[in-house]
């Protein structure tokens, strides 16, 4: 009786704490008031605070810190086809206040930037390269810098066309991420599913810091929107088709290894690969890499960034996602922030809200983490960058 005394007394006493885990980690209101005079509640864990950090942007896309830590964001502008787009330069962050010391636009003018990426080649030289629709183009980087200080090199061309030419192709963005003295390239499919007449179509490219050596690492990857380097992995969100139903195929998560990842003729649907009728071959998809995690159909997932082991923090250890949202309003799919451990296992939603009442009040898109429960993410449709912390 004694020791059944004892456990029950044990029990007692970690329950507190079991149950204040539980409350944290629950979704409750977080009233948002932007500048414009909105103001809605999103969803998240009551042990953390949600501030918008910077407004009046067009379409911020992603980040990237620079080698002097300074944090770059790139803007799209719109979704046509055009030259306005720009990079910018969030200067002075300041964590303990939630505050920007310093908003500049490094460089305007640009097709469509979608990611920038910082390399030292091997002479030392410091590069930072722009990834637009139809090109590459890399700069000498000057540590506090507030503009380009050389002219710019083209690196690489990618195609710019597609089924809607006015846009640049189905999927206008280009990813830049350096690996291993190295930099890989993704490029989207020029159409929803189709059979592509160009090489640099629905892939993930290789190449040299030049430019030269390009060859084609991983096939079949519809839009993979963004890549990141994790501890030596490429990791990489991936989009799937829009004709099979509301339901699937499920967006992706990979570990890029060279490889077939299915596209057009192939789609993942739960745990399964299966054959899309519309577009067979004859080695059907039993070599179709598989993914590290999936998410709801057409919910688009975009960016993200993955937070360190071991920190005594809430987020250690796993990987926070932005889901766009599905074009289509009545499906709702995504619209919200996920969490889910390194290995694509137990995902559950973060931030929660977007959509509201069939209207929608922001569209996450990129992440980069700031502390060890602290992240700066974009709202792409209100030009917001938000500020997430304990």
């Amino acid at each position: 009786m004694r020791i059944v005394a004892l456990l029950l007394a044990a029990t007692l006493a970690i329950a507190p704490s079991i149950g204040k885990a539980a409350t944290n980690d629950a979704l409750t209101p977080h009233r948002i008031t932007l500048k414009d005079g909105r103001s809605f509640a999103l969803q998240a864990p009551a042990s953390l605070r949600i501030t918008p950090l910077a407004e009046g942007f067009k379409r911020p896309r992603f980040f990237t810190r620079s080698p002097d830590g300074r944090i770059f964001l790139t803007d799209m502008h719109d979704l046509g086809d055009n030259t306005r787009g720009a990079v910018y330069i969030l200067d002075g962050f300041d964590a303990a206040n939630g505050k920007v010391g310093k908003i500049t636009a490094w460089a305007t003018g640009l097709r469509n930037p979608n990611s920038v990426a910082f390399f030292k080649d091997a002479q030392g030289a410091q590069w930072i390269y722009v990834a637009l629709t139809d090109s590459l183009l890399r700069y000498r980087y000057t540590p506090g810098e507030l503009h380009p200080t050389g002219s710019a090199q083209l690196v690489a061309r990618f195609p710019d066309h597609g089924m809607s030419a006015a846009n640049g192709g189905w999927h206008l963005t280009r990813t830049v991420v350096p690996m291993g003295g190295k930099l890989y390239v993704s490029i989207g499919s020029s159409c929803n599913a189709c059979v592509e007449t160009e090489d640099l179509r629905a892939v993930v490219g290789e190449m040299n810091p030049d430019g030269s050596g390009q060859r084609i690492v991983a096939r079949g990857l519809r839009n993979a929107v963004w890549m990141a380097v994790v501890d030596g992995q490429l990791l990489a969100t991936n989009q799937g088709v829009d004709h099979l139903g509301p339901n699937v195929p499920n967006e992706t998560f990979y570990a890029i290894k060279p490889g077939d990842y299915g596209w057009p003729s192939c789609y993942v649907a739960g745990r399964a690969i299966k054959a899309d009728p519309k577009y067979p071959r004859k080695q059907g998809c039993t070599n179709v890499m598989r993914p590290l995690a999936t998410f709801p159909a057409h919910a688009s997932a975009l960016g993200f960034d993955v937070f360190a082991k071991g920190d005594n923090a809430q987020l250690a250890d796993e990987v926070v996602v932005a889901l766009h949202g599905s074009g289509s309003i009545r499906l709702g799919h995504g619209y919200k922030l996920v969490r889910m451990h390194r290995d694509g296992s137990a995902q559950r939603d973060l931030i929660a809200g977007f959509l509201q009442a069939g209207k929608v009040v922001g569209r996450p898109c990129g992440v980069l983490r700031v502390g060890p429960d602290a992240f700066l993410f974009t709202d792409d449709k209100s030009g917001v960058v938000y500020y997430v912390r304990p």
